[in-house]
């Protein structure tokens, strides 16, 4: 088993995941996932399914921020 891996959302590496014990510490390629910055996974597809969730977020959330009342 290995000790670092790329995690990959759309096309593009989201960061990576480092073995810190019988877990995996997430740190970001790019401001967009930032938010997952420094948070534990139990296993590297856990971090990958967290990186596409919140992509899949975004632009929703960007839709939003344009809306006025």
């Amino acid at each position: 088993m290995f000790n670092a891996y790329v995690i990959e959302a759309g096309n593009e590496a989201a960061g990576i995941v480092i073995r810190e014990g019988h877990r995996f510490r997430f740190h970001s390629s790019s401001r967009r996932y930032w938010d997952l910055e420094g948070r534990y996974f139990r296993k590297p597809h856990d971090a990958q399914r967290a990186a596409l969730d919140l992509i899949a977020l975004r632009p929703a959330r960007a839709s939003r921020a344009l809306v006025r009342p």
